[in-house]
């Protein structure tokens, strides 16, 4: 439920009205407008009696949420809410690169990488630690070593770094890290969401392989429910009839989730295609549209990767890539959502 406000509400009315409202168990979210002042409501609110809070003399209107996403509802919150990763916001208007590699396979490795792609223009290093792959038999990551060796590049570079979590008993090894990411198949893994809504840190939530966009939502909703409102959504592919890319990007994605949600949006091209040649398109499109930023797989020879080298490119490429979307950036298809 939401309830618009009057302008210039009297203080003490509106203290009153949440005091009230919270006395009814519900939890109340302020999102000051360019117009409006709305409260969001979470709870069960069936027993509120709506007339009555219409007849308040600072109530415009009263509005009950229909999606079942209520902390991720753009209704609940109007204005883009914007994530601090260590300085670098992401979202409401800015945009972010976050690069690396697929998969640490050296200090050596990831501390040029990371050197490269920070002089290119990306802000936060990516690198994977922990690797879920679809064969048992394929490289599972270094872990708490690789892990190691991200932080290590991260301090040498200046960069705060993003990574993946696989499972919560993981979780004690990720202090040092600045953005938790939850891949495609761990979207939906509720328990895992539950115990990162308890953490601190923002959450990279990847978009599951064959998830609608209300169900990727409802895996952000788990997290904000739990405490935790740093979630930034990633559009990275899904599974299609298609089979000349490894996924099919939806970067129709990007400006519905803008109309659904407040939460930052970005775009992963390199699983999106799987195939190098198309990240720079995918990129610029990516940006064109109104994405809040992109996740690029960049290796210093993609031909050695231990992983996914088909889809990533070399620091010479980012390079270009990073200038042409920010040559583009002017041009971003934006509208104001109220």
């Amino acid at each position: 439920m939401i309830i618009v406000l009057k302008p210039n509400p009297d203080q003490k009315q509106l203290e009153a009205l949440k005091k009230w409202l919270c006395e009814q168990n519900l939890t109340v979210h302020d999102s000051l407008g360019v117009n409006n002042t709305v409260l969001g409501l979470v709870g069960d609110t069936t027993a509120v009696d709506t007339e009555m809070l219409r007849a308040m003399s600072i109530v415009q209107d009263v509005q009950r949420v229909q999606e079942p996403y209520k902390c991720a509802n753009r209704k609940m919150h109007q204005t883009d809410t914007v994530i601090d990763v260590g300085g670098v916001k992401i979202g409401g208007g800015t945009f972010q690169i976050m690069a690396g590699p697929c998969s640490i396979e050296s200090q050596e490795q990831i501390s040029e990488i990371a050197v490269a792609v920070k002089a290119a223009g990306a802000s936060i290093l990516r690198g994977g630690a922990f690797k879920p792959r679809t064969s048992p038999y394929a490289f599972q990551g270094l872990r708490e070593k690789g892990l190691e060796m991200l932080i290590n590049a991260s301090r040498q570079a200046g960069m705060p770094v993003v990574t993946e979590i696989m499972d919560i008993s993981q979780l004690p090894y990720f202090e040092d890290v600045d953005v938790i990411q939850v891949g495609a198949r761990n979207m939906q893994n509720f328990e895992l969401l539950k115990e990162l809504g308890k953490t601190d840190k923002p959450i990279l939530l990847k978009r599951g392989f064959s998830a609608t966009l209300t169900e990727l939502l409802m895996s952000a909703e788990y997290i904000m429910a739990g405490g935790n409102e740093k979630v930034i959504l990633c559009e990275r592919g899904i599974r299609t009839f298609a089979t000349d890319t490894r996924n099919t990007l939806d970067l129709s994605a990007i400006p519905l989730l803008r109309r659904m949600t407040h939460l930052p949006i970005i775009v992963d091209p390199s699983h999106g295609t799987g195939i190098r040649s198309l990240v720079k398109p995918m990129a610029l499109a990516s940006a064109i549209i109104g994405a809040d930023g992109l996740m690029v797989e960049v290796h210093n020879h993609p031909e050695k990767a231990w992983c996914d080298g088909q889809q990533s490119i070399t620091p010479e490429t980012f390079a270009d890539v990073a200038k042409c979307v920010r040559d583009v950036l002017p041009y971003r298809c934006r509208e104001e959502i109220e």
